[in-house]
């Protein structure tokens, strides 16, 4: 649909709920006239004190009719929306409750995973994307250790017999204390 098509209806709808809302208006205009002829009738202000007294009394039965009526009114609007959020929230629970019974049933399979090998930077760069170009070997970054070779392996290599003299009692000190005594 070409663009100025399309501007063209979107004008003609346009004017259209124009059009629309102003009814609307003069059909509210109207129906709150019809209501207020229907129930309020033209002020008839009387002359005498009595016929005064007996109008006031008349409109306080009237006040008070529609103050109940009112008040009727408010209660059956607030249940109705503690009935409706009720209902949301009863909604929520049952479709959460809906969920941890399909997990519990176990309909979804969890798929096998394979094993993939790939280097840090194939890694990288799937990560990145062409955002990676810095070469990372890992093994490049290690330090060399040398591995240290005890001196008492070597010393332990000779006469098995002089080592258990040597060592024999409290760790080699027995000869210490009978050099003592």
């Amino acid at each position: 649909m070409s663009t100025s098509r399309r501007h063209h209806l979107k004008s003609l709808m346009l004017s259209i709920a124009k059009g629309l809302l102003e009814d609307e208006k003069k059909q509210r205009v109207e129906e709150r006239a019809r209501y207020m002829e229907e129930n309020c009738p033209p002020l008839e202000i009387p002359e005498t004190m009595q016929e005064l007294q007996e109008l006031c009394k008349k409109l306080h039965k009237q006040l008070d009719s529609v103050d109940e009526e009112r008040y009727d009114i408010e209660l059956k609007v607030i249940k109705s929306t503690k009935e409706v959020e009720s209902f949301h929230v009863y909604a929520l629970c049952i479709d959460e409750l809906k969920i941890k019974v399909v997990d519990l049933q176990g309909k979804f399979k969890k798929p096998a995973l394979r094993k993939v090998r790939m280097s840090a930077d194939a890694m990288l760069q799937a990560l990145l994307g062409s955002k990676h170009k810095v070469n990372m070997d890992l093994r490049a970054n290690l330090k060399q250790v040398k591995k240290e070779v005890k001196e008492e392996e070597k010393e332990a290599v000779g006469d098995w017999r002089k080592n258990i003299e040597d060592k024999a009692g409290m760790g080699g000190r027995k000869k210490i204390f009978e050099a003592e005594a």
